[in-house]
């Protein structure tokens, strides 16, 4: 009969504990796959909006040594958005200069207000991308939060030892029911709650770019030199194009 009870209270605290450490963990899995969801559409959003600004002033700078003084002046990290391929593919200009229309008057004015208009979007888009990068972090923070808190309530550790004395009769007499020390060790590596990785892993950080008036001077003297570069296919490329007309991409 005492064995009877022993055993129900065993189960019973197993099942609390099993209980509270599940509860949780499957909260904490629901906050990680709502942020995931969140950093899903904000690097849509960054490859959409921020990336294929880039790409279309890559494309018209043409040349690498100019397309470098303008991530200099504009301060964003080359290695993380510039690959010598983007200027080349027929198959990435076809796709960024999509229903894309330039304003001007000539040419060389339709050229140099694509990339200035380029940069002022560029300018909105990264002060929008930062503050959803940091609405990101302040999430994965909240969720590293959590689970720190949970563990300094509730140590793993000491909880799987528990269980592991209510199966050894010399720490808790006629109790049986825990668990082998081997599968309680193992245990506690495969249970532990993991925080979301932080958020400058997954997405780039960004400085904001410098305002149009700061950067107007050596921004136009890029912008002239690689109009001076382009070959007879910029040319016929603008020509087939609406002038006159505000942008609109």
């Amino acid at each position: 009969m005492h064995t009877s009870v022993t055993d129900a209270l065993a189960y019973e605290i197993k099942q609390e504990i099993a209980s509270r450490y599940f509860g949780f963990r499957k909260l904490i899995e629901e906050d990680s796959m709502a942020l995931a969801d969140k950093i899903r559409q904000y690097a849509f959003i960054l490859e959409k909006r921020i990336t294929f600004d880039l790409i279309r002033i890559f494309i018209l700078l043409k040349d690498q040594a100019l397309i470098e003084q303008f991530m200099a002046l504009a301060n964003i990290p080359e290695e993380r958005f510039y690959d010598p391929y983007l200027t080349q593919s027929q198959t990435i200009r076809k796709r960024v200069f999509e229903g894309v229309r330039f304003r001007g008057l000539t040419r060389k004015a339709c050229f140099s207000n694509a990339i200035i208009d380029c940069y002022q979007r560029l300018i909105d888009h990264v002060d929008r991308y930062r503050e959803q990068f940091a609405e990101l972090v302040a999430a994965q923070q909240e969720i590293s939060a959590e689970i720190d808190l949970f563990y300094r309530q509730n140590d793993l550790g000491s909880i799987l030892g528990f269980l592991r004395g209510l199966g050894d009769p010399a720490v808790s007499g006629p109790m049986q029911g825990g668990m082998e020390p081997e599968l309680a060790m193992g245990l506690e590596q495969k249970l532990r709650i993991r925080p979301p990785d932080p958020i400058d892993q997954v997405l780039p950080v960004l400085s904001p770019l410098p305002p149009l008036a700061a950067v107007r001077r050596p921004l136009k003297a890029i912008v002239a030199q690689a109009y001076a570069l382009q070959g007879q296919d910029i040319h016929d490329y603008l020509s087939t194009k609406t002038f006159f007309a505000r942008y609109s991409w």
